[in-house]
């Protein structure tokens, strides 16, 4: 089963977090830490 539609609204706050599984590094260097928070701050980068 598919999960409900999210509800999006002009202006809004998302939470975005990232858990490593047993303490590994979700990102292998800082590069690719920038890139990630590059596309949060870029509003035209695709969507999820």
């Amino acid at each position: 089963m598919a999960r409900p539609l999210r509800i999006e609204y002009p202006d809004a706050v998302f939470h975005v977090s990232n858990y490593g599984l047993d303490n590994q590094r979700v990102f292998p260097s800082a590069k690719y830490f920038d890139a990630f928070l590059e596309v949060g701050r870029n509003p035209f980068s695709p969507k999820c």
